[in-house]
């Protein structure tokens, strides 16, 4: 049987692979739209409206020439449920369509998260942070590693590693990503910085480039280094002395006319009730 699915080059399984990898109870079949439900793992959530709009018309015209992947539905009897082709689904629906075109598959909840990724990962339809929990979810609930992940999807472990890290970024900010208001460049960049969010809203609003924030980045990093080592050198030693005695950081601020400031980072309560012992013992 001849498969309708055809692999793309650079991905490290193809959806005619995977597809081969299970039974095909039934191909080119039509079934009612309204028996198909959506994918529980579908991988992808955002769908612009606009290109929706576009497929339903050439749907209307052409009709759909690529079916649908769909499974029976563990949790629907009667039902199918829809493995890959969300978007056409969609748009069938807005067209009018009574019946869509199938394939219906074999397959368990991994299987058809593994052809719903693969089938957005090569379309290039799922934005970063869609594509992260996606390998997240493949790590988190189906035992994949990252170098099994890497392997599957034919992308370097380096870029799942990185994918993966976007969504260590606030929440905030991985919704600016989600919402394409800030690129995955731009995202890579902020990774690890305390103040991300802060230099995310000056992207928006600057409008910056990813290689204008690199250069804000590095010039806020030089300055905050200039700082550190303009601080007089008999400071730096109090604040070790201090730090020592008491097993946490210590900053020591000193500004005009002998004022200043003398900070204490303490992590956990314990900490916190040893230094206001010492501090009620000797004064």
């Amino acid at each position: 049987m001849i498969n309708p699915f055809k692999s793309k080059k650079g991905l490290g399984r193809g959806l005619s692979s995977l597809i081969g990898d299970v039974e095909v109870k039934t191909t080119n079949d039509k079934i009612s739209i309204s028996s198909i439900i959506p994918n529980k793992n579908q991988p992808r959530k955002k769908f612009e409206k606009d290109s929706l709009d576009e497929l339903s018309k050439s749907i209307k015209e052409r009709g759909i020439i690529q079916p649908l992947i769909v499974r029976h539905s563990d949790d629907h009897d009667s039902k199918y449920e829809l493995i890959a082709g969300e978007r056409r689904w969609q748009a069938a629906q807005s067209a009018g369509l009574h019946e869509v075109p199938v394939v219906i598959i074999q397959a368990d909840n991994l299987k058809s998260l593994e052809l719903a990724i693969v089938e957005n990962v090569q379309r290039k339809d799922l934005n970063p942070i869609e594509e992260a929990e996606s390998y997240k979810n493949l790590i988190e609930n189906f035992g994949y590693d990252q170098e099994k992940v890497s392997q599957f999807i034919g992308k370097s472990r380096s870029h799942i590693s990185n994918s993966l890290r976007l969504l260590n970024l606030p929440i905030k900010l991985v919704d600016m990503i989600r919402n394409e208001k800030i690129s995955q460049g731009h995202a890579k960049i902020l990774i690890g910085l305390e103040n991300s969010l802060l230099i995310a809203e000056k992207i928006i609003k600057k409008k910056l480039s990813v290689r204008q924030t690199e250069n804000l980045v590095r010039m806020l990093k030089n300055g905050f280094k200039k700082k550190i080592k303009l601080k007089d050198s008999n400071i730096i030693a109090t604040e070790k002395e201090l730090a020592d005695k008491l097993g946490m950081r210590v900053f020591l601020n000193t500004k005009k006319h002998r004022s200043g400031t003398l900070t204490f980072e303490y992590k956990g309560f314990d900490q916190l009730d040893r230094l206001i012992s010492i501090i009620k013992k000797n004064y």
